[in-house]
C-alpha cells in the first residue's frame, strides 16, 4: 500500500494582529492529491491561514512545512491565486504579461521569458479559454475574465500545490464551472489544491476534503466524514443545516 504523503503540515500555528489572536494553535495535515476547501464565517482567519502557509503573514508561534521542508525551500512547488480584491486591476499590463509573471519564479528576476515561457503562457490562456484576450489590458476584462487570467498565471508555474483565496468570488456561473473543471483536472493529475471557499452548498460537489475554521480548527478531513450539521453548527455558532445539492 502506497504511503500517504503530506503536502502541507501546520503545527501549533498562532497568528495575532494587535495582540488579538486571529488563528489559535492550528494543527493541520493536508494530504497530497486532495482538493480541500477551507470554510468558516467572516473573520474566521481563512485568508490568514493560507497567507501564513505562504509566509506572507508571520505567525507568533508554530510552523508550516511543505512536503517536509520549510516553505522558503519549497517555494517553486507552490502556486498562489490571491483574493480578487487584493489585486490592483488598474496596473497597465496585458493578460499575456500577467501570465508570464508566473514564470519568474523559475527564471529569476534578471532573465526574461523566452519562447518556451511564451508558449507555456499561451497554452495556459487557452486552457482557461482566454487566448483571444491575450493582448487585452487586464483592467478592461470582466471580473470573471480577470480571475481566469490569474488562474492561467498559476497554471503556467506547473506547481505541485495550488493555494487559492476565494477564486469564485464575483464570477459568473459559467466561469465558476470552468474553474472547477480545471481544478478537478489538476487533482486528477495528482496536484494538491487548497481553496478558501464561502458557498457551503457547493462544498460537497466541488471538493473531497474540507477544513472547518473559526479562529481555531474545528475539524478537518474527507467530506464524507466531517461535512455534517454538527461541525457546521460548531463552526458558525448557530444551529446550521446545509441543503446539499
Amino acid at each position: 500500500m502506497k504511503e500517504e504523503r503530506i503536502a502541507i503540515q501546520v503545527d501549533d500555528l498562532t497568528v495575532a494582529y494587535n495582540y488579538k489572536p486571529v488563528l489559535w494553535d492550528i494543527d493541520l495535515k493536508i494530504p497530497e492529491g486532495v482538493m480541500m476547501a477551507i470554510v468558516g464565517p467572516n473573520g474566521a482567519g481563512k485568508s490568514t491561514l493560507i497567507k501564513a502557509m505562504l509566509d506572507i503573514v508571520k505567525p507568533i508561534a508554530g510552523n508550516v512545512q511543505v512536503f517536509g521542508k520549510p516553505y522558503h525551500k519549497q517555494r517553486k512547488l507552490v502556486a498562489y491565486v490571491p483574493q480578487k480584491g487584493s489585486v490592483d486591476w488598474d496596473f497597465p499590463t496585458t493578460a499575456i504579461d500577467v501570465v508570464l509573471m508566473g514564470t519568474y519564479g523559475t527564471l529569476g528576476w534578471i532573465k526574461r521569458p523566452g519562447l518556451k515561457e511564451k508558449k507555456a503562457a499561451l497554452e495556459a490562456l487557452e486552457k482557461v479559454d482566454m487566448l483571444s484576450f491575450k493582448d487585452r489590458q487586464i483592467s478592461q476584462l470582466s471580473g470573471g475574465q480577470q480571475q481566469r487570467v490569474f488562474l492561467a498565471r498559476a497554471l503556467v508555474q506547473n506547481a505541485s500545490i495550488y493555494i487559492m483565496d476565494e477564486p469564485f468570488q464575483g464570477v459568473d456561473a459559467t466561469t465558476e464551472i470552468a474553474i472547477v473543471n480545471i481544478l478537478k483536472e489538476l487533482r486528477k493529475d495528482g496536484k494538491t489544491l487548497v481553496v478558501v471557499h464561502h458557498d457551503l452548498q457547493t462544498v460537497p460537489e466541488y471538493f473531497d476534503w474540507v477544513t472547518f475554521l473559526n479562529v481555531e480548527k474545528i475539524a478537518t478531513g474527507p467530506i464524507k466524514d466531517i461535512f455534517n450539521d454538527d461541525n457546521l453548527t460548531k463552526t458558525y455558532g448557530i444551529n446550521y443545516k446545509v441543503a446539499i445539492r
